[in-house]
């Protein structure tokens, strides 16, 4: 577990002053999906399975000359725009995501280079929690006085992972997960601010579930070879996990920060599949009219899920508004944070 508290007293915060998103403009239906499939596996599924499964009525596929890169540019142009902004004003980009363009380098170069920035660039990743992560680097970046402004992007195409014809149902149960996905892009400028800003950061990490699932291909385990670029594992499986660690984390936010749900303008929470949102509301208690539902008509967007909702909300937040981000990411970690707008 780690904790990290509010920045009390007189020291300014970090806190967001822009957001934006970006989507790829073709949509794909869980039932085209589920036809695709049964064509290439020969598989006689049951009629709109997919979606009666998974909740996903459709999804945001890249188009064959779209990358991770292109959609965190088209998501960093907007909130650079929004903030009143250039590229040459960021003295530091953060490339946060769990699909990069290419294994080295860092794909926030080559995001840079589309911005035409001059400013540190560097990747973290984190499966489905890297976009939060990257924020809470940025943040701890301005509090040490290291950076001024910063740009945190991501660019999600988890659809280049799965496999859209499996050959046997094996393979269609091992990569059922991945028919989640939803390709999407987000970025977030965070400067520091007097008042409101991120008040509290928590994570708790269980990394003795690494294995649940995952692209593994592209490493030094796997370091060639198709069959490991394609994205694998129990979707029934890791929300076991997720069910075992508990609500111990978002227990711990509230006594911490005195804050009950009804004091959240909005609650955004990494979504997966609808039946899973379901659950957690259930084990949670959070009220739904709190949360921004996207998963129906994106899927599982990534690490770009919480940049998409708080983008879809920002422009109604007043000052003083809070937001509670609940990130669930494979590996396995959750984290939490609360921001208050300026």
């Amino acid at each position: 577990m780690h904790t990290d508290h509010a920045v009390r007293g007189s020291v300014p915060r970090a806190g967001i002053t822009a957001v934006a998103s970006a989507l790829p403009e073709r949509a794909v239906s869980s039932a085209q999906l589920q036809e695709q499939i049964t064509q290439a596996c020969g598989l006689a599924l049951p009629a709109r399975m997919l979606e009666r499964v998974t909740g996903i009525g459709s999804r945001r596929v890249a188009a064959d000359d779209e990358y991770a890169s292109t959609l965190a540019v088209r998501a960093a142009r907007t909130a650079l725009e929004r903030a009143g902004l250039v590229p040459g004003d960021v003295d530091l980009l953060v490339y946060a995501s769990a699909t990069r363009d290419i294994a080295e380098p860092a794909t926030a170069h080559i995001v840079q280079d589309e911005l035409g920035s001059r400013a540190h660039a560097l990747d973290v990743t984190n499966a489905c929690n890297s976009f939060v992560n990257g924020i809470d680097v940025a943040r701890a970046m301005i509090l040490a006085g290291r950076a001024h402004r910063v740009l945190v992007v991501t660019g999600e195409t988890p659809n280049r992972a799965v496999r859209h014809a499996p050959s046997t149902p094996e393979q269609l149960r091992d990569g059922f997960a991945g028919y989640t996905f939803g390709d999407a892009g987000a970025a977030v400028v965070l400067e520091a601010v007097q008042r409101g800003g991120i008040l509290d950061v928590d994570t708790e990490t269980h990394s003795e579930h690494w294995s649940v699932g995952g692209i593994f291909g592209g490493g030094s385990r796997y370091p060639r070879g198709d069959e490991h670029t394609y994205f694998h594992g129990s979707g029934s499986e890791l929300r076991e996990v997720f069910e075992k660690i508990g609500t111990s984390v978002l227990d711990r936010v509230r006594v911490r920060t005195g804050m009950e749900w009804d004091d959240f303008r909005h609650i955004l929470v990494h979504q997966v599949t609808g039946p899973y949102l379901d659950r957690f509301v259930e084990l949670t208690g959070v009220p739904r009219d709190r949360l921004v539902v996207t998963v129906p008509e994106l899927g599982n967007t990534a690490s770009a899920s919480l940049g998409v909702q708080l983008d879809r909300v920002h422009g109604g937040l007043c000052a003083g508004d809070r937001v509670l981000f609940v990130g669930l990411g494979g590996g396995v970690s959750i984290m939490t944070m609360v921001w208050e707008k300026a």
